[in-house]
């Protein structure tokens, strides 16, 4: 099997060229063989010259999963929450810098194209919640919807699996916290606004750029910065404490937009914000670069040397503490720039005390309801005999 060809080298690959044809509307542009592979698929030219519009299109592919939980758990020093609901693996918005591309090849997948439509979706989800947090053994404390791929991805419109759990959370009130780049959040405002008049919900909203063509190429799938931006906006009219994340922060692409980002996310309602450095952990480094050298040949360069430059002249680092915000003097002025940038805009506000955990009961059962019923007839009966 012939070795996939570097990333550097294949924008002159007439192959991988089709095969990125093919990718059209898509974030990554190839679709390496997972890691765990034994062999690797390499397109080429067999002599057959089959028209582009003869292979098939990558369409979305949803697979169902039946887990026995979905609350899964973590101890990671870098992040503030022990516990996330993924109602989906996999992300349709194709975002390439997503974190999440490598899990995929646990399934056998690519990082690549099958990231984007390859989806696992959880049907029943909100059953396998309702009986996790009934278990007389559950300790309450606020749980992360998504942490890994959007919850509110495109495929949500019509499995409503987001929407299901959240109103499984609001009946127990148990609270909850969640992060999209996606405006279909609005959908589920009655349920959102229900659970913040409780103070049991607050919600990030992702905003990497205010440049509209730079977003089409690095989230081609996901809401449009203006529509990020209203989502804010009518979150915070409702009182819903929304944040903006303005992450990642890729350096010498949409770095440069930092100040303007926190601006205009404050002047639509956010009250706190929030960054993250791009991560290249494993095959995103690559995909990465491959689409960096495609879209923005230019920078491509520049970008790589300052992502070096914050991680000990290597792409990534995993390190706790590092992997989030690299270290180094340019590192330092990002931080302090978006320091200066929150106390100017006032985006430390912080919601009374924090998330009600206190408010968390489990609804009776029928089966509860049913045995309460005898006891009081069987109390009535009771009385009346004696």
């Amino acid at each position: 099997m012939p070795l996939q060809p570097d990333w550097k080298t294949r924008s002159q690959d007439a192959d991988w060229s089709r095969e990125r044809t093919r990718a059209r509307g898509r974030g990554a542009l190839s679709n390496a063989s997972g890691r765990f592979e034994a062999h690797s698929v390499t397109p080429f030219e067999d002599g057959w010259e089959v028209e582009i519009e003869d292979l098939p299109p990558f369409r979305t592919e949803t697979i169902p999963e039946r887990p026995k939980t979905v609350i899964t758990r973590n101890s990671s020093p870098d992040i503030h929450f022990d516990r996330t609901i993924n109602p989906y693996k996999g992300c349709e918005h194709g975002c390439i810098y997503c974190y999440a591309r490598p899990n995929h090849a646990w399934r056998g997948l690519s990082a690549g194209i099958d990231f984007e439509r390859k989806i696992f979706v959880k049907p029943g989800a909100a059953d396998v919640l309702r009986r996790e947090l009934s278990r007389k053994t559950y300790k309450v404390q606020p749980v992360m919807l998504a942490g890994d791929t959007d919850i509110y991805q495109p495929i949500e419109r019509e499995l409503k699996i987001t929407r299901s759990l959240f109103e499984v959370l609001s009946e127990f009130n148990h609270p909850a916290m969640l992060i999209t780049k996606s405006a279909t959040i609005l959908r589920d405002l009655d349920l959102i606004a229900s659970m913040a008049e409780r103070n049991l919900i607050s919600v990030a909203i992702s905003l990497t750029t205010l440049d509209s063509e730079l977003a089409r190429h690095m989230e081609p799938r996901a809401s449009t910065p203006r529509r990020r931006l209203q989502a804010i906006q009518q979150l915070a009219t409702l009182g819903v404490p929304v944040s903006v994340m303005t992450a990642p922060l890729i350096p010498a692409l949409n770095e440069p937009e930092l100040e303007n980002l926190l601006e205009a996310a404050a002047e639509a309602g956010a009250q706190r914000a929030g960054y993250v450095l791009l991560r290249l952990p494993l095959e995103i480094a690559q995909l990465f670069q491959e689409w960096l050298e495609a879209h923005y040949p230019d920078r491509a360069r520049r970008v790589m040397s300052l992502m070096r430059s914050m991680h000990g002249g290597k792409d990534y680092r995993s390190d706790f503490g590092l992997r989030q915000r690299g270290d180094g003097p340019y590192a330092q002025m990002i931080q302090d720039r978006f320091s200066a940038a929150c106390r100017r805009l006032d985006l430390s506000r912080r919601r009374g005390g924090g998330l009600r955990c206190d408010l968390f009961r489990p609804p009776s059962t029928s089966a509860d309801a049913h045995q309460l019923s005898l006891f009081d007839d069987t109390g009535a009966a009771g009385a009346a005999i004696s």
